[in-house]
């Protein structure tokens, strides 16, 4: 059984949770990592296509990708322009974004599918024809990931 207790201490300048636990296991370490999650602010980014800027919430993206020096957010049924580099937008997206290639970072909450071959790995997105590359390097990562989700 897990128990909730909140402490109330104004001396205190900062929060601070304490997860206080017999064991670390994969219910602590999904809590943890949830908790951290939501205490990390939601960037409010700027998108762009052609003359015009959109304020799109991160959620609705699919994965990021460069292509031609230029970055380029995909959503299910569009892609806009970002002004930002892959390694600024690591550190602005929440927890459910992970790099899986040089040139991309994606949405791991969005996945539909993952196919895995001896030449290469694909992510499948559902209401989507659109599909990434996860290169060698980030492939064991992204499987962690999906299946601490479960």
């Amino acid at each position: 059984m897990t128990r909730v207790r909140i402490e109330i201490d104004d001396r205190l300048t900062d929060k601070e949770i304490v997860i206080r636990t017999p064991v670390y296991d994969a219910d602590v370490k999904r809590l943890s990592q949830q908790l951290q999650a939501a205490d990390k602010v939601q960037p409010q980014l700027r998108f762009f296509k052609g003359d015009t800027e959109y304020y799109l919430d991160v959620n609705d993206i699919l994965f990021f990708e460069t292509e031609d020096r230029q970055i380029n957010a995909h959503t299910v049924d569009d892609i806009f322009e970002i002004h930002y580099r892959l390694y600024e937008l690591e550190d602005l997206l929440p927890a459910t974004f992970m790099r899986i290639s040089k040139s991309a970072i994606l949405n791991t909450t969005k996945i539909f599918a993952l196919t895995h071959s001896i030449s290469n790995s694909l992510v499948e997105f559902q209401h989507s024809q659109k599909q990434v590359y996860v290169s060698r390097k980030y492939y064991k990562p992204l499987k962690a990931r999906l299946e601490e989700r479960r």
